[in-house]
């Protein structure tokens, strides 16, 4: 058998195809056989207060294309325009990796792929904050 295999805990939720889906009381385990399919775990999502960072912002495109909330078309160029800006000043080896492959992903639309791949940035860009912060 292939496809996704979600572990969900106790009440976690999560999004399948535009549709908040939530588990029981105990924890569960769901095999998504359907290729293609939209799926973000609402514990990872990003809410729109939250896209206050460059890197939360292009997450925030990915999952709205992710979730079919957004054109597919438009959101894979915005988030190619958003993954260029962030190549510009992420310059290690490491976020060049990670964008390298959102980049990749984002071409193919798979927009699940290229989120996963933004979020490792997330550290990184909190670090890069909190010392902007202290430098002040």
């Amino acid at each position: 058998m292939t496809g996704l295999v979600l572990k969900l805990g106790p009440r976690e939720r999560v999004l399948v195809n535009g549709a908040v889906i939530e588990n029981g009381d105990r924890r569960s385990r769901l095999s998504i056989l359907t290729p293609n399919a939209n799926i973000l775990r609402l514990r990872d999502a990003v809410s729109p207060e939250q896209a206050n960072t460059p890197v939360r912002r292009v997450c925030y495109v990915a999952q709205l294309a992710l979730s079919g909330d957004a054109d597919a078309a438009e959101a894979r160029a915005q988030l190619l325009r958003g993954i260029d800006q962030l190549a510009q000043a992420l310059r290690d080896p490491g976020s060049q990796d990670l964008l390298s492959q959102a980049r990749a992903a984002a071409r193919e639309d798979d927009f699940y792929r290229a989120l996963k791949r933004l979020r490792g940035l997330l550290p990184l860009e909190e670090r890069l904050l909190a010392l902007a912060r202290t430098t002040q």
